[in-house]
């Protein structure tokens, strides 16, 4: 198979992938963004009605205005907003493309995908962190009724469903379902609801737990799922609860391995946030740039569309200097 050379390999079509794609195209670069699924793919991902914490004019990339109908945008208009902004600008994105391997030889890269091989002066990761879910890890965490990722509340009408977690996801599904008339369980390793909730669904949920209408058990984990049941360890002793469904919203984490692979050092903490510098974006690996959430590890809440969409212009600025 014979190598398509490039300036310039972007690894992921999401709203930083689509920045840093904007920037190449400025500067007429021979480039292309590859992506393993659809365009935003996380995004696409995301709950059906999910209503984002930013305002639209911080979700916005280059200056191209970002109109929502709200004053908090949700997914649809998100994904419609980056759409456009890939289709007017005309911008070179191979989708439902993996990218297998990332490899720097000498003064170039050699990127080998599900569909062709790519010879590469710079590389840009910014695939994010939302392929990966941080896993319970017990028994029974394998059945079909267990899920790590949540669209939308009508199948679990009139379902006993358990949501482990107490994060904005978790919030967000836990109201959904009980309002479409499921019963509730949350089941929460700390003592309260994240602070990092929406000021505006916390009060929700609390006065839900409150009056009973959602059950919560606090400093508690799930020990054990089977198909009708889940045994939950709590402060009070061991509890059994009746149970169709598990969905575990306990986050996420970036593709370490294939970071591993194409070079990139990290920390030795718990936290694994990789080696770059933080005026170029560049990491360890000469030529090989991080762009958006994966530069935080496993401090995914980090960094977030508003404030990474920076990282486009300034990898593609130390590029410039590069190839001047």
């Amino acid at each position: 198979m014979k190598k398509l050379n490039k300036d310039i390999i972007i690894i992921g079509a999401g709203p930083i992938g689509i920045a840093c794609a904007l920037e190449c195209k400025k500067r007429n670069w021979n480039y292309t963004v590859i992506e393993k699924g659809a365009l935003t793919n996380s995004l696409f991902n995301y709950p059906l009605n999910m209503t984002f914490f930013s305002t639209s004019e911080k979700l916005e990339i280059d200056a191209i205005p970002f109109i929502s109908n709200n004053a908090k945008p949700n997914r649809n208009e998100a994904l419609e907003y980056y759409r456009r902004v890939t289709t007017s600008n005309k911008l070179n994105i191979n989708l439902y493309e993996k990218v297998v391997q990332c490899i720097k030889n000498n003064d170039h890269f050699d990127i080998v995908t599900s569909k062709a091989k790519y010879r590469a002066k710079k590389v840009i990761i910014a695939t994010g962190f939302y392929d990966i879910p941080n896993l319970l890890n017990v028994s029974g965490e394998n059945l079909p009724k267990v899920f790590h990722y949540y669209k939308e509340a009508h199948p679990f009408a009139l379902q006993d469903v358990a949501i482990v977690g107490a994060s904005n996801s978790s919030v967000d599904a836990a109201l959904e379902i009980y309002r479409k008339g499921g019963s509730v369980t949350m089941i929460i390793r700390g003592d309260s609801i994240g602070e990092r909730v929406k000021y505006w669904v916390r009060p929700d949920i609390l006065n839900r737990i409150e009056e009973g209408s959602i059950k919560a058990h606090f400093n508690s984990e799930i020990k054990h799922i089977d198909q009708s049941e889940i045994k939950v360890q709590t402060p009070d002793g061991d509890v059994t609860v009746p149970n169709d469904y598990v969905i575990a919203l306990t986050g996420y984490r970036p593709n370490f391995k294939f970071l591993e692979a194409a070079g990139i050092k990290f920390s030795k903490d718990e936290k694994h946030i990789p080696d770059y510098n933080k005026e170029t974006m560049e990491s360890n690996v000469k030529g090989l740039y991080l762009a958006g959430v994966i530069c935080g590890g496993m401090e995914t809440h980090k960094w977030f569309i508003e404030n990474s969409r920076i990282h486009a212009k300034i990898i593609t600025k130390h590029i410039e200097a590069a190839f001047s």
